[in-house]
């Protein structure tokens, strides 16, 4: 077996139909399997799921839940199950665009054996029409990337994903209670053993919706995540990247203090610039000159402001 596709459902009445038929309409010249971990939904997703199984019993397997596990269990015992050289996964509520997602993806790493984990492009769609497509990964991403470049910012969307089977015996204990969580840490648990394959091509598509476990927490919510999630990774690896995490806190919270600021929301920039103290606040995304001008522009009256620029101009 090439590669065990691994989708993760729950409540996914509206979608789950379209990711699974973005799976079997895949061509390719190995076998591949297709694992459907499903977690108690109750709108109705289990028994469309069985209807699959039953049409498909050659190609799917079934992982279902007793009760909602609401936890990454649901990812855990997908990957334990696996028998790919590969593994691939996708959220139930995405889907694949591309036929020929999974071959080029398999044919990549089977090229380039220094890499753990290989993603491509996906396009992201807000379901209510709040906001027109948007690209996961930004242009110009280099096509070899390592572990330091994930810890500033999780760049690879979970459908884009496909990872080799077995660079450690078992997901440690603690990624279970990442929740909703899911792919971030996994990254980087394989990225601490190869580096990180890009390829540039768009083939698949990550849904925002109101009934997502991530995408439907505010956007404070989202960085109080963002920020438990760093702490927590940077314990649970006892503290062996802690300059690194330090780094990625002081860089994800300035930058979203010049968002907000750039809002006119003052009082929120003001609280990531008091997050962003907490990480490492001089390194090499952040210079003094930086930072000192975002301070002036959070803490001093506006007047003030421009007599400081002003006289800086003079010199």
């Amino acid at each position: 077996m090439k590669i065990s596709v691994l989708v993760m459902t729950y409540n996914h009445k509206e979608f789950i139909a379209q990711a699974l038929d973005s799976v079997l309409m895949q061509e390719t010249d190995f076998p591949y399997e297709i694992l459907i971990s499903e977690d108690c939904s109750t709108d109705g997703t289990r028994e469309i799921v069985q209807t699959y199984h039953r049409r498909f019993p050659e190609k799917i397997r079934l992982l279902l839940s007793e009760r909602n596990l609401a936890s990454n269990a649901v990812v855990v015992r997908g990957i334990e199950a696996a028998r790919g050289q590969y593994v691939a996964l996708l959220d139930g509520d995405d889907y694949w665009t591309s036929p020929y997602k999974l071959q080029k993806q398999a044919d990549f790493l089977d090229t380039h054996p220094e890499c753990a984990l290989c993603f491509h492009n996906a396009l992201v769609v807000h379901e209510d029409g709040s906001q027109e497509p948007w690209l996961w990964t930004p242009p110009d991403h280099p096509q070899i990337t390592t572990l330091a470049h994930l810890w500033m910012g999780n760049y690879i969307a979970t459908c884009s994903t496909m990872f080799r089977k077995g660079l450690f015996p078992t997901l440690p204990a603690w990624y279970e209670s990442f929740f909703p969580i899911t792919d971030w840490p996994l990254h980087i648990l394989n990225a601490e053993h190869g580096k990180i394959g890009y390829i540039d091509e768009v083939m698949g598509v990550y849904r925002y919706h109101s009934g997502g476990c991530y995408s439907r927490l505010s956007q404070p919510d989202k960085l109080t995540q963002t920020l438990q999630f760093y702490q927590r990774m940077n314990a649970c690896l006892d503290f062996k990247y802690d300059t690194l995490v330090r780094t990625a806190i002081a860089k994800y919270f300035f930058e979203w203090a010049e968002e907000y600021l750039r809002r006119g929301e003052k009082g929120m920039a003001r609280w990531c610039f008091k997050q962003y103290l907490k990480g490492r606040p001089l390194n090499q995304y952040i210079s003094l000159r930086r930072m000192v001008a975002l301070w002036l522009r959070l803490y001093l009256p506006g007047t003030l402001q421009r007599g400081l620029v002003g006289a800086s101009q003079e010199r």
